[in-house]
């Protein structure tokens, strides 16, 4: 069973900056994408940005130029630097951690995403 946990949720003033970590226990690939997802209470949740194993990464475009993913495997963590953060930012980010898709019978076959609890990031003057 995967289990992570986040933390460097904090309240921070517009323009500052903040960095994430997310801590993965159980069996990890190094082969696994990894990222953040947040979420504004009342509203669906958001992709915020992954890495995939070989180190390509992917980004909303509301944090894009902002906003760095990045991985230590040997730590089997996951960061976000966040910069330049603005008030709609203001979220619950949550890390995953999802494995690579298997096959059968030549198809392939999703495999699941694991969630940690969350980390509150609150950006206002």
């Amino acid at each position: 069973q995967v289990q992570l946990v986040e933390s460097g949720g904090d309240s921070v003033r517009p323009g500052e900056s903040l960095k994430l970590s997310c801590v993965a226990s159980g069996t990890i690939s190094s082969r696994a994408t990894m990222g953040w997802y947040r979420q504004v209470s009342g509203k669906a949740r958001e992709f915020v940005a992954s890495i995939t194993g070989a180190t390509s990464t992917n980004y909303a475009a509301a944090v894009k130029g902002r906003f760095t993913v990045s991985r230590d495997n040997s730590k089997n963590a996951v960061y976000l630097q966040m910069n330049s953060l603005k008030p709609e930012d203001t979220a619950v980010y949550t890390c995953y951690t999802q494995a690579p898709s298997t096959y059968f019978n030549h198809m392939p076959v999703t495999q699941p995403k694991y969630y940690g609890q969350g980390t509150q990031v609150t950006v206002s003057s």
